[in-house]
């Protein structure tokens, strides 16, 4: 037998052909070298591996050669990924740690330049970085994209420093990846025009289609906070050409439990043509983002899954270059300890920090909904004891926080509606897309407790009710662990449940918490800076002026 040679039969999922077909794989030196049809229909079915069009890896909080580890049992051999969440903390440095790491693993990553790092001018993050940073990331092989302009106002207005990232992008031949949640009309013209040609944050299926009519690809997202399959799934079967599946966000637990292979299962069990949903997961993201893998055709890498059917769709076998990967659900590849690179600088606060004074008018008032980036807003009179605006159980109006973890500023301090807490308060150091630290409690002495335990250990999860504490550290970055999938996914776990014992009704707390920092979605969030509004891309008042 050759270097790595070996045969595998199966029904042969051919995406680019158009076709499924008993055939052989006869494999050397991580290429297939011949496919030989078969008369009878096989046991097993072959299909080409996963990707994820667009995710953030640190919001699995793991490092990238530890998210490949889990993501390839799932049947995922590649991703491409927007590494903004450790650029906002640690600017160019953040970056090249990503990469670094994940060479680590065979998994195939694609890598984009942040184009908006900052995100914007109205909160503090750690660090900026420019259109001559973006010009030497995408002159590199290993950076593939512009990843998402979510400076949508700054492409409509024409601002000359995202205008001149994206025309960097574009004289590489590099995808521009967007972000325009609710974009319509002129305004979404104008966006597309610009060079960009895709987008994950769509909210309806009509703004999906008339997205689709620019040229504008659309990402189908299924995370760990934002799910919208069920309200664009149509489109698999309508322009299947023009969609790709991601993930976006995906915590550890999550992930543990499956990843793209998910959405391929939902989607075929619902009786979607599997041959547009395999285009939707590893074609059509092949082609647009120039990937290097496989697609089961003669002299290609041998990169591919082995799956039971295509309904249950149960992942057998991961294959990445002819190297099993993957078997069973069980990795094949030891777990390497991770370098910890951080930036953290806050001061442990005091509990008189968290007073509120109480204005003469109504509290504009963040409304958070379980599962989604969105937010509304409110308008209500809070509990008021001696001029001081109290958290309210019984409606539901909390205290949220903001910390910047750059400096030793003081709390910034709003109130949510949403998270349910009865008692406690939580807080995290993974707060989008600066990630300064964001708490929501009911007391201050325990909102004070929770954000000084991710302070101290500079970076983590954090609950504090009463004399109880839990925490799950997150040393690198105050986004990732040191420690493996399994383990981070079950303190993650664990967390969440006594979040949902202290009274929160949210299946994921502390990832729609971490969104309510995210000033680029709809409506009102909080920043280090106070209360942002979206919509007027402004800071607003915690109160109306009477």
């Amino acid at each position: 037998m050759r270097d790595g040679a070996f045969s595998i039969s199966g029904n042969l999922v051919d995406v680019l052909q158009g076709r499924i077909v008993a055939a052989t794989l006869h494999i050397e030196s991580g290429k297939i070298i011949r496919i030989v049809p078969e008369l009878k229909k096989q046991d097993t079915f072959i299909t080409p591996g996963l990707i994820d069009a667009h995710v953030h890896i640190e919001s699995s909080m793991l490092t990238p050669a530890e998210f490949a580890r889990v993501a390839m049992t799932h049947g995922t051999i590649s991703a491409v990924c927007d590494p903004h969440e450790i650029a906002n903390v640690l600017g160019i440095a953040g970056i090249y740690y990503m990469l670094e790491d994940a060479r680590r693993s065979p998994f195939m990553f694609a890598f984009g330049a942040p184009s908006c790092v900052p995100a914007t001018s109205f909160e503090t993050s750690g660090a900026a970085i420019g259109a001559s940073e973006i010009a030497a990331l995408l002159e590199q092989k290993d950076i593939t994209h512009l990843s998402e302009v979510m400076n949508y106002p700054g492409v409509i207005s024409r601002d000359p420093e995202v205008m001149a990232k994206i025309a960097l992008a574009k004289r590489l031949g590099k995808p521009v990846d967007g972000h325009a949640p609710g974009l319509r009309g002129e305004a979404l013209k104008t966006y597309v025009a610009s060079g960009i040609s895709t987008d994950h944050e769509t909210l309806s299926l009509e703004e999906a289609v008339e997205k689709i009519r620019l040229g504008m690809k659309i990402l189908i997202r299924e995370g760990s906070a934002a799910k919208d399959f069920e309200k664009l799934e149509s489109l698999i079967d309508s322009h299947s050409d023009m969609c790709m599946f991601c993930s976006d966000d995906k915590h550890p637990d999550d992930l543990v439990r499956g990843h793209i292979d998910g959405i391929v299962r939902k989607a075929i069990s619902m009786g979607h043509d599997p041959l547009k949903v395999f285009m939707c997961a590893c074609l059509n993201p092949v082609i647009h983002y120039h990937l290097p893998v496989g697609l089961l055709q003669e002299g290609d890498p041998a990169d591919f899954l082995v799956v039971h059917s295509l309904k249950d769709f149960t992942v057998l076998k991961t294959y990445i270059k002819g190297s099993l990967v993957a078997e069973n659900g069980k990795t094949m590849l030891a777990y390497k300890q991770p370098e910890i690179i951080n930036e953290f600088h806050a001061g442990l606060k005091r509990k008189e920090e968290f007073a509120v004074r109480a204005g003469a008018g109504p509290a504009n008032i963040i409304e958070a909904e379980d599962g989604s980036l969105l937010t509304g807003r409110l308008r209500k009179t809070p509990v008021v004891s001696d001029g001081l605006v109290m958290s309210d159980t019984t409606r539901d109006i909390l205290k949220i926080a903001v910390v910047n973890r750059y400096r030793g500023d003081p709390p910034a301090l709003g109130l949510i509606k949403g998270f349910g807490l009865r008692k406690g308060a939580i807080a995290s150091s993974i707060a989008h897309d600066s990630h300064n630290i964001i708490a929501v409690g009911v007391a201050d002495d325990d909102l004070c407790a929770a954000l000084n335990m991710v302070i101290e250990n500079k970076g983590g999860l954090a609950l504090a009710c009463n004399e109880f504490r839990d925490f799950l550290p997150l040393p690198i970055a105050g986004l990732m662990s040191v420690s493996d999938a399994w383990e981070t996914a079950s303190l993650h776990s664990r967390l969440q449940g006594l979040v949902r014992e202290i009274g929160s009704p949210m299946a994921a707390p502390f990832i729609t918490l971490s969104f309510m920092a995210l000033l680029v979605i709809p409506k009102i969030k909080m920043s280090d800076h106070g209360l942002f509004d979206s919509e007027t891309f402004s800071i607003v008042d915690l109160f109306e002026k009477p």
